[in-house]
């Protein structure tokens, strides 16, 4: 049986499966939400679900994550996704 990957979501903490999560990435200076999971830089991942984007965006988690500012358009990029 083949384990497969587990990640942190940065919002709720919670470890799921990485294919649950959403991976953001951080490469140079650029931030960027990474839909093939295969982006080189920093991740961090996020869950699938509305209520863990929101919680993202209000706490502005990706800040302390990349330790550094992020953009409010990458915020708006996953937001889009889960509305």
């Amino acid at each position: 049986m083949k384990n497969t990957p587990q990640r942190m979501c940065v919002a709720c903490r919670e470890m799921k499966d990485k294919s649950q999560l959403v991976r953001v990435v951080k490469y140079g200076d650029e931030i960027n939400v990474d839909l093939t999971d295969k982006a080189p830089g920093r991740g961090a991942y996020v869950c699938r679900s509305k209520e863990c984007v929101d919680k993202l965006k209000k706490r502005k988690m990706l800040n302390r994550a990349f330790r550094c500012e992020v953009p409010e358009d990458v915020y708006a990029r996953l937001e889009v996704q889960y509305e």
